[in-house]
């Protein structure tokens, strides 16, 4: 059959430009329809108010730019496993085309649904996207999935080339929408009202501030301004800065796709060849150490699945938490007392967004100074963060609990000597706490604040030394 209907369903790949599984739809036909659907089953892309804030947005400039090329964006909201085949009939397409996930939940409603396509004589295709190298091609000496960073990132350098991102000045200008007949269908006459209705519930406030930034064009320009302003050659002192603004601030850009992992790559490769200075290659080395580990986080959930709901290291399981529900409130809140902690969870639940550096302490604090299960962490992570993906938030609070993929079998952070080293004129504390303004940097770091100039802010609800003796005790139970 000439120029079949297909049918592409978007998911974590919300853009048009450098997307593998369009770029193959479209070797196929140029007569393309796109669907999303809010996946009722799956809330992990909208359960947080600052991640529908950005998938909504994304949302609407992707409608925007399919209606540029001729053709249109469905959006629907139940059931995929209903809505897809639905909608492929409706439409007529002889093809679904979509980009691969590596969740638990996703590859099984991906397989009953191509179970299902299969039984109406419809295709369902499947590309790999949102990683820089598929699971299936990589693999340590004795042909197993990786499980220590360290090899994974050394072999997955030494299989990367230069990857070419797709000409955006070429053919997907020319889409073929459906005729006004399909056109009237019910299901695709309420995308407009389903996104819409998306958009007006949206109860986000950290628009304004959270420094993330929805859709591709935004997506675009963050890299942009990251290498033009040359804070990816300071990278490897600034990242860990968090009043600093030294990251790309990509985060969320890469968990919805609105920027394809490639184009990331291939920025970094082409200034390793443009520069001799050393300093600017080592920040980008680190930069494509910290985009690796995004990957390895993918890689270790697809082969791991069971890492979802438990521990890597099964001992972990019996560890004694002691789960205090209003110290964990505290912590929450961003009220335990501790400068760093606090100001880091403030900047979370204003913005949606937290200084990585920062997500290692507060974890760090939650876990071994007020002995929480480090779930308790990762389950608030996922409620608040614009960037909240399920592999990289499970491996980086698995990471901080030492539960995890990590050789070091145990690592606790002392919060106040991590402020010193990297907010040591208070900086960025004070940005988050206003009422410890006017207190000496001296005492804000060792935690020593007179009553005189605590202006209502709370004492510490632990004694970090103790609850490190505390922690390690149990920890030598396990």
């Amino acid at each position: 059959m000439n120029n079949p209907r297909i049918l592409f369903w978007h998911r974590k790949d919300l853009r048009i430009f450098d997307n593998q599984a369009l770029i193959k739809g479209f070797s196929i036909s140029n007569a393309i329809t796109s669907t999303y659907i809010l996946d009722k089953n799956y809330s992990q892309d909208f359960n947080a108010n600052s991640r529908a804030w950005f998938l909504g947005n994304s949302l609407k400039e992707l409608e925007h730019n399919w209606k540029k090329m001729g053709s249109r964006l469905v959006i629907g909201e139940g059931d995929p496993l209903s809505i897809i085949p639905q909608l492929a009939k409706i439409i007529d397409a002889k093809f679904v085309v979509c980009n691969k996930s590596i969740e638990p939940y996703e590859i099984n409603r991906d397989l009953k649904i191509k179970n299902s396509l299969k039984e109406i004589n419809i295709q369902f295709i499947e590309c790999w996207d949102h990683l820089l190298i598929e699971p299936a091609k990589i693999f340590s000496g004795n042909n197993k999935p990786y499980s220590v960073y360290g090899p994974f990132y050394k072999n997955l350098k030494s299989k990367m080339e230069l990857l070419g991102s797709y000409n955006e000045d070429k053919e997907f200008y020319h889409l073929s929408d459906i005729d006004k007949k399909i056109r009237d269908n019910q299901i695709i006459k309420a995308s407009d009202s389903v996104l819409k209705k998306f958009l007006k519930n949206i109860k986000f406030s950290g628009s304004k501030i959270c420094p993330c930034k929805p859709g591709e064009k935004a997506a675009e320009i963050l890299l942009e301004n990251f290498i033009k302003e040359k804070k990816i050659y300071s990278y490897n002192f600034a990242r860990d800065l968090p009043a600093n603004k030294g990251t790309s601030f990509l985060s969320a850009s890469l968990r919805f796709g609105t920027i394809s992992i490639r184009k990331v790559w291939n920025a970094t490769l082409n200034l390793h060849s443009g520069f001799e200075n050393h300093e600017n290659h080592l920040s980008i080395e680190t930069w494509q150490k910290e985009l690796v580990w995004r990957e390895f986080y993918q890689h270790c959930l697809f082969h791991f699945p069971e890492l979802e709901s438990g521990p890597y290291r099964k001992k972990w399981d019996k560890f004694p938490w002691q789960n205090n529900n209003e110290l964990f409130q505290y912590w929450s809140n961003g009220e335990t007392g501790v400068p760093i902690v606090d100001a880091a969870m403030r900047q979370l639940n204003s913005t949606g967004w937290m200084h990585n550096r920062c997500r290692m302490i507060v974890a760090s604090f939650l876990v071994k100074d007020l002995i929480c299960n480090w779930q308790m962490g990762e389950k608030k992570f996922m409620e608040t963060l614009v960037d909240g993906d399920l592999a990289a938030n499970n491996g980086g609070w698995q990471w901080s609990a030492s539960s995890g993929m990590d050789p070091k079998p145990l690592r606790i952070f002392n919060p106040y000597t991590q402020a010193k080293k990297f907010d040591p004129i208070c900086e960025y504390i004070k940005s988050w706490i206003p009422e410890l303004s006017k207190v000496a940097n001296s005492d804000l770091l060792n935690g020593e604040i007179s009553n005189l100039e605590k202006n209502n802010y709370s004492k510490p609800i632990v004694n970090h030394n103790i609850q490190q003796r505390l922690f390690k005790s149990l920890y030598a139970e396990i």
